[in-house]
């Protein structure tokens, strides 16, 4: 994503040779987001991702990339980790642990539709059914207790009513996942960052077809229902407002429960997940703008943009249709 640490030629090469990609042709650096340093890695082999991880550990990275790879093994269309000789897919580059994937077919489709929403609750499902076996674990690490750790970081720099909603907002969160019904919420391994850039799509125009999911660096084990809100939040509304596309809501929700049936508790609870997924980025978006890290390329997101989508959840709160 954006660029934290400099890769130069003669470590792409060296890299590209040690999983034996064949001889590198271009290496170029990716603007877009803001947690690792990504680069485009073009070999004779074809075309590939490079990560550097800036926050992950060596110790925290197996359970993402044993994921991805498990999920691939499964059929998931998502970026299958390399190995070297020796099978490692956790890497070293420049000291940091670092991956090489293959790069996914197709484009990002920013403007979704009902079509483009029903193929992604679709693949949401499935992707959940095929990490229910999947044996390592560990908690989704931007959840409720880094919420809680953050929150007082950033009040400082908010205004009152900023602070107010922050407040209240991670109380009745914190009440909710102290609750029987919430304890009701199947889990299992989540993505749980699956905005509109980190699905691809291939196809003419009204009829591209998703060809998968990536960046999985935020996974962990967490309520199935937060993925899902997680995607409505994004795919589902007016990115001016916030305002949330019922219709588009409600499509990605039949087509991932005709894969994966929601329970009651889920349906009754989706309102108060949406807002949950709302406040996660809100708050993540405020420490990266108040608190940001020195990195080429790097443009931190606007943190106002989830301030209206929890205002939003809040005053309009939504409940799908059971069919």
């Amino acid at each position: 994503m954006a660029v934290f640490t400099e890769v130069t030629r003669e470590q792409a090469s060296q890299l590209a040779a040690e999983l034996r990609l064949g001889a590198l042709t271009d290496l170029r650096g990716i603007k877009a987001g803001i947690e690792n340093t990504n680069y485009f890695l073009t070999t004779e082999a074809g075309e590939w991702v490079l990560t550097v991880f800036e926050r992950l550990t060596f110790e925290e990275l197996p359970f993402y990339l044993q994921l991805m790879k498990h999920l691939a093994r499964h059929g998931i269309p998502v970026p299958d980790p390399q190995a070297n000789a020796r099978g490692e897919i956790l890497l070293s580059v420049a000291g940091k642990p670092a991956a090489v994937v293959n790069k996914l077919a197709g484009g990002h489709q920013l403007a979704p539709d009902l079509f483009h929403c029903e193929q992604l609750g679709a693949m949401l499902a499935r992707m959940h059914l095929a990490a229910q076996d999947f044996e390592l674990y560990q908690p989704n690490l931007r959840g409720l207790p880094w919420w809680t750790g953050t929150v007082p970081v950033v009040l400082p720099h908010v205004t009152a009513e900023q602070a107010e909603l922050l407040s209240s907002e991670l109380a009745y969160q914190q009440t909710l996942a102290a609750s029987a019904t919430y304890a009701e919420l199947p889990r299992g391994p989540i993505h749980a960052d699956l905005f509109r850039d980190n699905a691809m799509f291939e196809g003419l125009p009204g009829r591209e077809q998703l060809t998968g999911f990536f960046d999985f660096y935020f996974a962990g084990v967490d309520a199935w229902l937060f993925d899902v809100a997680v995607c409505i939040n994004d795919w589902c509304i007016d990115l001016v407002t916030g305002r949330l596309d019922e219709a588009r809501a409600q499509v990605l929700v039949n087509a991932y429960a005709k894969v994966r049936p929601l329970n009651g508790a889920e349906y009754r609870l989706l309102p108060a997940l949406l807002r949950a997924a709302a406040l996660r980025f809100w708050i993540s978006r405020l420490w990266d703008f108040h608190l940001p890290r020195d990195a080429a390329l790097l443009k931190p997101h606007d943190p106002g943009h989830f301030e209206r989508v929890l205002r939003e959840r809040v005053a309009r709160p939504w409940h799908a249709l059971q069919n």
